[in-house]
């Protein structure tokens, strides 16, 4: 399939070219750090940042959150989540 976008460099606010099915997790990082998270059902999401920090947040079925999150943590994650990189 031709890409007509290919010698063109992608920057942060450049759409996904890639989506994955989020596996919570206590322990492991993400393979792929995504662009943003998009919750495929309602729930809550804790995430982790580079820096170790933990928030939970409240998402609603449809809402995307444009956050680089390196590990979402299987306790206190409610909401199905797709990554977008």
């Amino acid at each position: 399939m031709e890409d007509q976008f290919q010698l063109h460099a992608q920057g942060l606010e450049s759409p996904a070219t890639q989506h994955f099915g989020i596996v919570p997790s206590d322990t492991a990082f993400l393979a792929t750090i995504p662009r943003a998270l998009y919750a495929n059902t309602s729930g809550t999401a804790t995430l982790e940042d580079r820096a170790g920090a933990v928030i939970t947040y409240n998402l609603i079925a449809g809402q995307i959150l444009p956050f680089r999150a390196v590990r979402v943590r299987a306790t206190g994650t409610s909401a199905a989540l797709i990554g977008w990189a």
